[in-house]
């Protein structure tokens, strides 16, 4: 039984809820798993928005197209999101914005989550049917071991 595309993505949300719930229990010592943990945030995520931008997002313009400007508005805030990951991807845990960069970014991907969960998920839901979520799930599913894990290469970081 495959996944459709909307239960992938809401998948993904809750992966990354953990992971920021994790870093925002760690204390204010624990630098080596703050790392650990925004290391992973970093791959989740940079997965995720390649997956949304290449295969979920023009399939839900296509088939919605009354969802356009939340496509167009979500690719806007991945923008904002991947170059976030790429400077937490160097940046020290004893850097003093290190904890307030982190937090910035769990921020914004939770304005970005309720926005597509509430907002127009349902909506794409209704215009695609089971049988084509279902198809783009698997396709995003197979996109996902060679989605790149540099953020810098999804398509919004130039957008």
């Amino acid at each position: 039984m495959s996944t459709d595309a909307i239960v992938l993505l809401k998948d993904d949300h809750k992966t990354v809820e953990r992971l920021f719930k994790e870093f925002e229990k760690a204390g204010p010592n624990a630098n080596v798993a703050k790392r650990k943990i925004v290391d992973s945030i970093i791959e989740e995520l940079t997965v995720h928005a390649y997956i949304e931008e290449e295969i979920f997002y023009p399939a839900a313009r296509e088939a919605a197209p009354d969802t356009k400007d939340h496509v167009l508005e979500s690719v806007e805030e991945h923008h904002v999101v991947v170059w976030m990951l790429s400077e937490l991807k160097e940046m020290d845990p004893e850097d003093e914005r290190f904890d307030a960069k982190v937090t910035v970014l769990i921020e914004n991907v939770r304005h970005h989550v309720e926005e597509e969960e509430e907002e127009w998920f349902p909506d794409v839901r209704e215009a695609m049917g089971r049988k084509r979520l279902q198809e783009l799930g698997q396709r995003m599913l197979d996109a996902k071991p060679t989605a790149p894990r540099d953020p810098l290469q999804v398509q919004s970081s130039t957008a």
